[in-house]
């Protein structure tokens, strides 16, 4: 039961910092310092990737309509503008998707460090408060993620290629991409969203793989009730905090993000060091 109990907080905080631009992998270091699950390394690297399951079946629900180009209610123009939406999707991704099988276990090996979480916390997080400034008063090119068209889509993808390094944060990089490319803040952050949808797929499938090419036994029942609470309550936990970020950004700028990704950057540095100079 306390094991389930870990769960649903590890849940928790990857519904809520897989959205936000925040980096979910600076959290979980902070988190996995104060709450261990009893599992192997090995089901814990993967239940975390896994559990997006849960946050990706949030964006079907919240933008299902949007997403389905088979809907009834859409007019043949609107069926083509989903399709070509998706499309845009697919070449955001194609970037990162091959830069992340290549080199995904390279950088994992290198660079998932408390160090480097850190850097790349506070630096994007000078970048949001920035590119805010910069943004001030000016008018945003794109009003509706249809219109992006094809180069805006893959420079949003390079920009993404950024976030295989630990704490630079997913959903930040392609963010900060839409944004210097001109897109409007909802916009920006919709087709985050939908960029998620194939690149999380991607990356739980080949954890999976790789889960399984390791010769890692196969889930016992235990692992099996963790790994399927999390995931729920990441889906439920995404649903609100998706909603919240929209609402959020149609009035407000990125700049709040930016200041909390600094502080929590250096409450990484100051929380690690402490403990390396003054071991409890």
């Amino acid at each position: 039961m306390i094991e389930l109990l870990k769960s649903i907080l590890i849940g928790i905080v990857q519904g809520i910092t897989e959205w936000l631009p925040v980096s979910s992998t600076g959290h979980m270091i902070l988190f996995n310092e104060f709450i261990h699950l009893k599992v192997t390394d090995a089901f814990f690297e993967m239940f975390l990737v896994v559990i997006q399951f849960g946050s990706i079946l949030a964006v079907f629900v919240l933008y299902f309509t949007k997403l389905n180009p088979f809907s009834k209610t859409k007019s043949l123009q609107m069926k083509k503008k989903t399709w070509n939406l998706w499309f845009k999707v697919v070449v955001a991704v194609i970037p990162s998707g091959i830069i992340g099988v290549l080199f995904d276990d390279w950088f994992d090996l290198h660079f998932y460090n408390y160090i480097t979480v850190a850097i790349a916390l506070i630096v994007y997080g000078i970048a949001f408060i920035l590119i805010e400034r910069r943004r001030s008063g000016k008018h945003q090119l794109e009003s509706s993620v249809y219109d992006i068209d094809y180069k805006t889509a893959l420079g949003i993808g390079v920009f993404q290629i950024l976030s295989i390094i630990p704490g630079t944060s997913r959903s930040g990089s392609t963010i900060i991409g839409a944004m210097l490319l001109g897109l409007s803040r909802t916009s920006a952050a919709e087709f985050s969203f939908f960029m998620a949808v194939p690149t999380m797929l991607g990356a739980s499938g080949l954890k999976i793989v790789k889960y399984i090419l390791d010769g890692n036994a196969l889930l016992n029942g235990q692992e099996w009730a963790i790994l399927i609470v999390g995931c729920v309550t990441a889906f439920v936990v995404s649903l609100f905090a998706i909603k919240a970020l929209m609402r959020y950004v149609r009035s407000h700028s990125f700049s709040a993000f930016g200041i909390y990704r600094i502080v929590l950057g250096m409450l990484v540095i100051g929380y690690f060091m402490l403990n390396r100079f003054l071991p409890f």
